[in-house]
């Protein structure tokens, strides 16, 4: 997933990379998680638009499904995500 973060919240994206290590990596049937700042790069084929990237990788399909309703998930997002980001891009792929 890459989120780009409010320009008129200067914090907005350090809050959104502890919401995510707080709510989320304790999400069960996680078996990788990163959740950093964009890199800046001189190559045009790096997209540098984005201000967090958070890569989840799950057991299977089934705790990828539970993890989208877990209240570790739903608290994010209600709490943090919504209020602090204005756009989401999510890639899901096996």
């Amino acid at each position: 997933m890459i989120f780009w973060t409010d320009p008129q919240q200067p914090g907005a994206a350090d809050e959104l990379i502890e919401a995510a290590e707080r709510y989320l990596r304790p999400i069960p049937g996680i078996v990788h998680f990163h959740v950093g700042r964009m890199v800046p790069s001189a190559r045009p084929v790096v997209e540098q638009s984005y201000q967090v990237g958070l890569n989840v990788v799950f057991q299977d399909k089934a705790a990828h499904d539970a993890y989208q309703v877990h209240p570790g998930h739903v608290e994010f997002v209600e709490k943090v995500f919504k209020r602090v980001c204005t756009r989401v891009l999510v890639y899901d792929f096996a």
